[in-house]
């Protein structure tokens, strides 16, 4: 899925249960690549384009860089979603904003995507202050020839403010001008909530890369949608609701046809 040229693009987004060294983990590292692989199934059967894995399982999150162990794991359960569901576009997140840790995963498991929640700027977050990598981001892309590997963006991304107010448009235009991003992610304020209608508005209207909803797209809304180039889901495809449980397959066929519908 090249989304310079698919402006119909359906993500997935498997919430890695906890990992080694993360404070809940479980004890059982096959139970975590053995659910991420199950989800992914779920995901390809129910005819998604792409998925995400992430490791949101490891709360409290590191700001930063993440531990080895981390990437080993990640690396690991890239690779068994890959063999389940080899027909998906797999795209790397390594919260909360490691995106060196991602490109390394990504080289590892031929992963075509990255996305990255602060790529340019700084914003306050429940781990402090992070500061965007863009500078080093592009030259690692570079040095491990990943050129094809596409960065996905957060503008103004879940669960963090601004530190200083500044319009969202101008924000996108300068990850994309600047930044170099290749794909913008408009998010509400938190997970499984809905972003701003007006905001993606601002976005669409700045920038000239595609621009995904990254959070808060349900069955009943994803249609509302459809002026962006795509959708990133996770919350709705847990019967529960909550993100992090594991991806329900009546709900991933019931969005997935839903969103195709509502790109007719």
């Amino acid at each position: 899925m090249d989304l310079t040229a698919d402006v119909s693009s359906l993500i997935g987004v498997i919430h890695l249960q906890p990992l080694p060294g993360s404070p809940r983990y479980g004890g059982s590292f096959a139970a975590v690549t053995d659910a991420a692989a199950e989800d992914a199934v779920t995901l390809a059967q129910a005819g998604f384009d792409g998925v995400i894995v992430e490791n949101l399982g490891d709360l409290p999150l590191s700001p930063d860089r993440v531990d080895n162990v981390t990437v080993a794991a990640m690396t690991r359960c890239g690779l068994a979603v890959r063999q389940a569901a080899a027909t998906l576009t797999m795209g790397i997140n390594v919260l909360r904003n490691d995106a060196a840790a991602a490109l390394a995963i990504a080289l590892a498991v031929e992963a075509r995507m990255v996305r990255i929640n602060v790529h340019c700027g700084a914003r306050l977050t429940d781990q402090g202050i992070i500061q965007g990598q863009a500078h080093a981001t592009l030259r690692q892309r570079r040095e491990l020839g990943l050129e094809a590997v596409k960065l996905l963006c957060d503008v103004a991304v879940k669960h963090s403010t601004a530190l200083a107010p500044r319009p969202i448009e101008q924000e996108a235009l300068e990850t994309v001008e600047r930044g170099l991003a290749d794909a913008l992610l408009v998010t509400g304020a938190g997970t499984g909530l809905p972003a701003s209608r007006t905001e993606l508005a601002a976005v669409l209207g700045a920038v000239d890369v595609p621009v995904l909803v990254a959070s808060g797209v349900t069955i009943e809304s994803v249609a509302a949608t459809r002026e962006a180039h795509g959708v990133i889901v996770g919350s709705c495809l847990r019967r529960s609701g909550r993100a992090g449980d594991r991806i329900d397959a009546t709900l991933a066929a019931d969005f997935a046809e839903a969103f195709r519908q509502s790109r007719r």
